[in-house]
């Protein structure tokens, strides 16, 4: 047996804080489940309203790749796109809601307004299809922040919810059992001694 579970006032009492604690724990832990589904469902319409976006994004860039591929020539185009520089204007930064970290983007579009290529030998068409692929990239570095946090949140909100099912499951109904049994066999072994302390009294008397 568990001394913590003999039937003392100490083990009382620490079963009776223990108790208060678990459900202090438990009710922190079902607000902050609570906050962190309210913010991913705030992501998940976000990342739907992006996806609309990037839909019609692509769809007007491939549009334009259309038309410059036939105003330049497959080849030609193809050539120029090695041109474009790698992606190195992205940096990430760290927010943090109810102790969950989540990836904050941030995306220099600037850097990428004036192409990497010359101008030599191009046509209008293709700075319109080089202007709508930075579009579509910059609607596709907005989505995978908000998929990355969604997913952040959905990890931690299923270790809240397997901690706070613990606590009202498992360490909740425990304890109210132990604390419950300690105080029966406390106040039985009171009664016992006030009636053992009352025989001797009137034996005395008697005497």
């Amino acid at each position: 047996m568990d001394p913590n579970e003999f039937p003392t006032k100490g083990n009382l009492i620490l079963a009776k804080n223990t108790l208060r604690m678990s459900r202090q724990g438990y009710d922190l832990l079902d607000k902050k489940r609570n906050v962190l589904i309210k913010e991913i469902m705030a992501l998940d319409d976000r990342a739907k309203e992006i996806q609309t976006y990037i839909d019609s994004a692509f769809r007007e860039a491939y549009e334009a790749l259309q038309v410059v591929n036939i105003d330049m020539g497959v080849n030609d185009v193809e050539r120029f796109s090695y041109a474009v520089a790698r992606e190195e204007s992205v940096s990430i930064k760290y927010r943090s809601i109810m102790g969950v970290e989540i990836p904050v983007l941030n995306y220099d579009k600037s850097s990428n307004e004036t192409p990497s290529y010359g101008l030599g030998n191009t046509t209008s068409a293709l700075d319109d299809a080089y202007a709508k692929f930075n579009a579509v990239k910059d609607w596709i570095i907005k989505l995978s922040m908000v998929e990355n946090a969604a997913y952040r949140l959905a990890v931690a909100i299923r270790k809240t919810q397997k901690r706070a099912n613990a606590l009202k499951n498992v360490t909740i109904p425990r304890y109210e059992n132990l604390a419950k049994t300690i105080q029966e066999t406390l106040d039985e072994r009171e009664r016992d001694e006030f009636t053992r302390l009352k025989v001797i009294k009137k034996g005395k008397e008697r005497g």
